[in-house]
């Protein structure tokens, strides 16, 4: 009897938990939702009781990757936060990105051939219009074939056995007419050539030693962007191109982590102050809960090393593509403790569609290497 006491005991247990402890769900990756309340506070945990880090407003767009308690996480400079979802409206999920269809399309006709993109930005849509979702983004000189076109759009390959749609009269297939009527797929609508390219410094960087300090590691992935992807992975990536130019330069680098381990802020700044060193550069990529902010921008701490992040954002903004966000004052841990001129890059979002699809390519990561390179030369030799 006392065996079948304890027992029904274990299962009322059981039971209680079952139904009144939440579980945790998931949100699919890239579910985006609208506030729809004049001001939304953004909170450190999923409690109403939390410290609020920030404030969202009606209209903003937010993308979720987890939801628990009813709370939506999302990501807010670059960590992670919650906003109540009460107060969201849900306006796409990736699968209805995907499976967008519109029924009042032209014809459709088979093509072949090759479109070189001729606008700064543009978008790629899952459809032949503008009322079709964005999917991804590309940039002046990216060159595409051809598999479909439908009125004035062309379905493009986009090499990993998808496609996109993206308008023909911002390529070089565009006819006169279609030139002058650019409409609102780019608002920055130039030539290839046309964006000016900052002259490096023609000095090498023999002798210097330069601290390069990939973002993140390990069990701490860094922001969550689209798609579920890991800050960490592109930083990875990152920095073996700009190590590798800075080597070619003549640079001796030295890495705060060499792989996807695990490195406390403070050995960070310990390894950069065990070498004379000339220069701390920190690698990132952003994020925020609003889908629609993009770019790259420069942060330093002290007033001396305003100098550096000036060389080196001057140059970022006139070799790569992104929204030029500029240098600005920021009190990080690494960049405080450094004793070496330092600074810190956030070299595009991972939460907005067209910062992504630019900044995953192995054309974009060179470019930042030979930015970052030049700034460098700029700084020590002039």
């Amino acid at each position: 009897m006392a065996v079948f006491r304890h027992f029904s005991i274990f299962i009322g247990f059981l039971l209680f938990l079952f139904l009144f402890i939440p579980a945790n769900s998931y949100a699919e990756s890239g579910d985006t939702y609208e506030v729809g309340t004049t001001i939304l506070n953004v909170r450190e945990a999923p409690a109403s009781n939390a410290k609020i880090i920030g404030l969202l407003s009606n209209g903003d767009k937010v993308v979720a990757f987890q939801e628990k308690y009813g709370w939506i996480q999302t990501y807010y400079g670059g960590e992670a936060a919650w906003i109540a979802k009460h107060h969201l409206i849900r306006t796409s999920s990736s699968s209805e990105v995907n499976n967008s269809t519109n029924t009042s399309d032209t014809s459709v006709q088979a093509a072949t051939g090759e479109i070189t993109v001729t606008a700064r930005s543009v978008n790629i849509r899952s459809g032949p219009g503008t009322n079709y979702a964005i999917i991804g983004g590309t940039q002046a000189g990216d060159t595409y074939n051809i598999v479909k076109t439908s009125d004035k759009w062309n379905q493009i390959n986009l090499g990993n056995g998808s496609t996109g749609w993206i308008a023909g009269w911002l390529t070089n297939n565009a006819t006169a007419a279609e030139s002058d009527s650019t409409a609102e797929e780019s608002s920055n609508t130039v030539s290839v050539s046309a964006k000016p390219v900052k002259q490096a410094s023609n000095q090498s960087l023999t002798g210097y030693n330069i601290v390069l300090d990939p973002g993140h590691g390990g069990k701490d992935p860094g922001a969550i962007g689209l798609g579920g992807v890991y800050e960490k992975d592109f930083i990875s990536s990152t920095a073996s191109k700009v190590a590798q130019q800075l080597r070619n330069a003549g640079a001796n680098v030295i890495l705060t982590r060499a792989g996807d381990y695990f490195v406390s802020l403070n050995e960070r700044a310990r390894i950069s102050n065990a070498y004379n060193t000339h220069a701390f550069v920190s690698l990132h990529y952003n994020a925020f809960p609003i889908i629609s902010v993009n770019g790259v921008s420069t942060y330093y701490s002290s007033t001396s090393d305003k100098q550096l992040a000036r060389e080196v954002q001057s140059y970022l903004a006139s070799t790569v593509s992104l929204h030029n966000r500029g240098i600005m004052q920021g009190h990080y841990r690494v960049l405080r403790n450094s004793h070496a001129p330092s600074i810190l890059l956030e070299l595009g979002f991972i939460t907005n569609p067209n910062d992504l699809s630019i900044i995953q390519t192995a054309d974009y990561q060179n470019k930042v290497a030979q930015a970052v390179t030049n700034g460098l030369k700029n700084y020590f030799h002039n």
